[in-house]
């Protein structure tokens, strides 16, 4: 496909049209910048049918959201457009983006919202369900699942904790735990206290009945019949584009890796680039990340007003 560019330089881009990525662009576009969102159409929730949490949107689907969000920007002459980021590397103008079709923009600055990809653990059939009775957060689907026959698919020694929290929904928990290996006798004890099944046989399927999952087989042949499955995917930011600034990163979290290293803004080592979101922390949920991302598109606002008002101070001089 043949390369075209942009006639001029954006104030911003913004990489993903998410809620973070909408909630930045929305705060740039109320500032009167010209900003463009590239959008993979391909958020972290598009598994959920409904999300949960979100102060007066609760139960909403996810894409009814985008959409509404969407259709705001548009009050504002925020364009969105479908693509997905190649690279970003320094330019004239600040940043030049190259999109994978080979499209490419120059702006002053880049606002990088593009989420994780949840890597699930390899068990068969577990991929089928997620988001819908293979979950993560019991806070998001907790109340949907509660009284039923739950497990928790440890993946390592935080799954302790998770399966803690999921015994507040249901009393009927099963604790798969090979994952973590064999339990001291006080923490066995102290899950079975509440009722906590521990099961320690690895888990080497998920079994389904008319698409909906009714039970886990363990390697000793045991079958367990569950409603649904809290677990927890490694999440994997999708910022690999970001490779040519060599960007700073943060201090590793265990057993999940280095995220961009930002400031409370969002900022990160390189002055013209900013993330937000579940791309700079996996733990957000739906508001934090709006609120995260509307810190960081007023931000980056600011730091356009002093670079305008610096130019303008030069030019005068």
């Amino acid at each position: 496909m043949t390369s075209q560019t942009s006639p001029r330089p954006w104030d911003a881009l913004v990489l993903g049209g998410g809620t973070a990525g909408l909630s930045a662009a929305l705060m740039l576009g109320r500032a009167r910048r010209r900003v463009l969102v590239v959008d993979s159409g391909s958020p972290r929730n598009r598994f959920a049918s409904h999300m949960h949490g979100v102060l007066g949107d609760d139960g909403t689907p996810p894409s009814e959201l985008l959409a509404r969000g969407r259709s705001e920007l548009a009050r504002y002459d925020v364009e969105v457009r479908e693509g997905a980021a190649a690279s970003v590397e320094d330019a004239a103008a600040g940043l030049r983006l190259t999109l994978e079709d080979g499209t490419t923009h120059e702006a002053r600055s880049v606002v990088v919202a593009t989420g994780i990809v949840d890597e699930l653990p390899d068990v068969p059939g577990l991929s089928a369900g997620w988001g819908t009775d293979v979950l993560h957060c019991p806070y998001c689907h907790g109340w949907e699942v509660r009284d039923r026959r739950l497990g928790v698919l440890a993946v390592g020694p935080q799954s302790l904790h998770q399966a803690a929290l999921v015994r507040q929904w249901s009393d009927r928990v099963t604790l798969f735990s090979a994952a973590i290996g064999a339990l001291d006798p006080q923490t066995e004890a102290r899950l079975r206290s509440r009722g906590v099944r521990v099961a320690p046989s690895p888990v080497v399927e998920t079994l389904r009945d008319g698409g909906r999952l009714v039970a886990v087989r363990t390697d000793d042949g045991r079958v367990t019949e569950v409603d649904a499955i809290f677990t927890a995917g490694t999440p994997r930011p999708r910022d690999g584009f970001l490779a040519p600034l060599g960007l700073d990163r943060a201090e590793p979290l265990p057993g999940v890796g280095a995220f961009l290293a930002v400031d409370p803004a969002g900022r990160t080592s390189h002055p013209r680039v900013w993330a937000a979101g579940n791309v700079v922390n996996p733990m957000l949920n739906v508001p934090m990340s709006m609120g995260a991302a509307s810190l960081t598109g007023g931000a980056v606002n600011g730091a356009l007003v002093e670079e305008d008002f610096d130019l303008a101070a030069r030019s005068a001089s």
